[in-house]
């Protein structure tokens, strides 16, 4: 499960806009991947109280990955189209990403 902090930049003291909420689970025998549920929560900004959610593979030793966006609330009522993942930075020994 996640609920963390979703910000205008990729570091913490960045402002924040809401927060990434879902879960994901690993999923993949030959391939490490995971399956991801995610709400980005809009508290702030244009979208503040609008939702977006994306449902995917997230095959993460991949450079740039493909989700889905399946729906959202308010300002992302009915959304349709794709999400682009790519990581910003992996520290291996606290498993931070």
């Amino acid at each position: 499960m996640i609920d963390d902090p979703l910000t205008e930049g990729p570091t913490l003291s960045s402002k924040l806009l809401g927060s990434a909420q879902g879960f994901y689970a690993s999923a993949g025998l030959e391939e490490f991947g995971y399956l991801m549920t995610l709400n980005y929560v809009f508290v702030e900004g244009k979208y503040k109280g609008s939702a977006v959610s994306i449902l995917g593979r997230n095959p993460v030793l991949n450079e740039v990955r493909e989700m889905g966006v399946v729906g959202g609330s308010a300002a992302f009522r009915f959304a349709r189209g794709y999400a682009l993942a790519k990581t910003h930075s992996f520290n291996a020994t606290t498993g931070d990403a």
